[in-house]
């Protein structure tokens, strides 16, 4: 009779798992895993690309905050070009957990991984007794209308720095964003169903 191999073991728990690519920096072309998380979609390669060219006189030295964070895309991509800190907000354990690993990874030591929905962790923010944020990430749910009340939170709790650089993505059919009246829009751009915009903070 022919032998019959063994059917193969399975040593580790099959997790499906995608994989991030960081563009430029410190950790430029490492690949970092982030998991299969429902609306979970990594700000795409040429975006983040376009984005920090147009930051890269602002993100050296910037204290980042990452609303929405999912995979840690631009957080990451910050932290890799200079960034000295960033702070990952997301509603997902398993985005978070995974996001933590990375940082370890990348040993990285000025990321913070806070579990939360953006909204309620800026609604718990004490006014004027935070840090404030020089370079923000604003990437919400798409056609969840969230965009403003962000916005005006972000002003209401002081976590904006004078001369704040605020990235907002949104979905293209949402022409006209509301955001403070002493935001002034720099650049803005198309990509597919992707509108991403940036968005400078005049103090006064």
């Amino acid at each position: 009779m022919p032998r019959r191999n063994p059917p193969r073991k399975n040593l580790s728990p099959k997790e499906p798992k995608q994989m991030l690519r960081i563009i430029g920096g410190e950790w430029r072309s490492r690949k970092v895993p982030f998991p299969n998380v429902e609306n979970l979609r990594p700000t795409p390669d040429r975006v983040r690309e376009t984005l920090f060219n147009w930051l890269q006189n602002i993100t050296p030295g910037a204290r980042c905050l990452d609303l929405f964070a999912g995979s840690g895309a631009l957080g990451l991509e910050a932290l890799s070009r200079g960034a000295s800190s960033a702070t990952f907000i997301d509603s997902s354990p398993a985005a978070t957990h995974q996001l933590k690993d990375n940082l370890q990874a990348l040993k990285c030591q000025n990321g913070e991984v806070i579990v939360s929905s953006a909204l309620n962790w800026l609604e718990s923010r004490q006014t004027d007794a935070e840090p404030r944020y020089d370079l923000v990430f604003l990437d919400p749910p798409f056609r969840k209308e969230m965009v403003s009340i962000i916005c005006e939170l972000l002003e209401k709790r002081n976590l904006l720095s004078d001369h704040a650089v605020i990235y907002i993505e949104a979905e293209s059919e949402l022409n006209q964003l509301i955001v403070p009246s002493n935001w002034q829009e720099n650049r803005s751009k198309t990509a597919g169903q992707v509108t991403y915009r940036l968005f400078y903070r005049d103090p006064t």
